[in-house]
């Protein structure tokens, strides 16, 4: 009797965005510990045994120079870098429309949050492979309150709220059904969670790392470089 055929797994990595909040550069191409960000994220997929395949959405204007970059920098699980949309959401549409038939299970990660362990993408795929769709989040800590006009107003119960991070994973049909609808419905999400619940398929919530930050701010790009070199020392494996 043949063994069962296991699922293939794909990785989505947007990275059209303009960091307009971090300034100057880029951000997707900044270096931290020697490599661009981007490919400092893209070896943790690369790296991970689970994971056939990668598909990156760029800016166009260097979309041919990153192509160049990642391959250079050995990422060979590479299948395509596609022209990424002026939305988060046409990024993720584009890489998709590129994967290749045969993957059964769709990953969407941030170009932009380099430190994610093996352990969390492990426990994505599971997610995926036992309930149909997982996505990692950290439980809020912090006081929640509304603001208006420079005031505090009321609080926000913070039960049950959570920080969603990156990766969020996906049954293929599921992800192609929403990201169908979405198109054909104008909808607008802010991430792919959202479009796959709007479908009426439920997500598993993973716990995830207050680690696994997405470098969005000054303040956060100083901190990763505080950080890198501790995460290599001690991140699982």
């Amino acid at each position: 009797m043949a063994e069962p055929k296991p699922d293939l797994v794909a990785v989505l990595i947007p990275a059209s965005g303009k960091g307009s909040r971090l300034g100057g550069r880029r951000k997707q191409f900044r270096r931290l510990g020697g490599e661009p960000l981007i490919v400092r994220t893209m070896r943790a997929f690369q790296e991970h045994d689970a994971i056939d395949c990668i598909v990156v959405a760029a800016p166009a204007d260097a979309r041919s120079a990153l192509e160049v970059e990642l391959r250079r920098c050995g990422i060979s699980k590479l299948v395509a870098v596609v022209c990424g949309g002026a939305s988060r959401q046409a990024s993720v549409h584009a890489a998709l429309c590129v994967v290749p038939p045969e993957i059964t299970t769709i990953l969407v990660h941030d170009a932009v949050r380099p430190f994610v362990e093996p352990g969390h993408i492990d426990a994505v795929i599971a997610g995926v492979q036992c309930c149909g769709a997982a996505a990692l989040g950290v439980p809020v800590s912090d006081t929640l309150r509304y603001a208006d006009r420079g005031v505090y107003g009321e609080t926000v119960p913070r039960a049950g709220l959570y920080r969603m991070q990156t990766p969020q994973g996906f049954r293929r049909d599921w992800f192609e059904e929403a990201h169908t609808a979405a198109e054909k419905q104008k909808l607008r999400a802010s991430d792919d969670v959202e479009l796959v619940r709007k479908m009426g398929h439920p997500v598993e919530i993973i716990a995830g790392s207050s680690l696994n930050v997405k470098i969005t701010t000054p303040d956060d790009w100083e901190i990763a470089q505080l950080v890198w070199s501790y995460f290599l020392a001690h991140r699982s494996v």
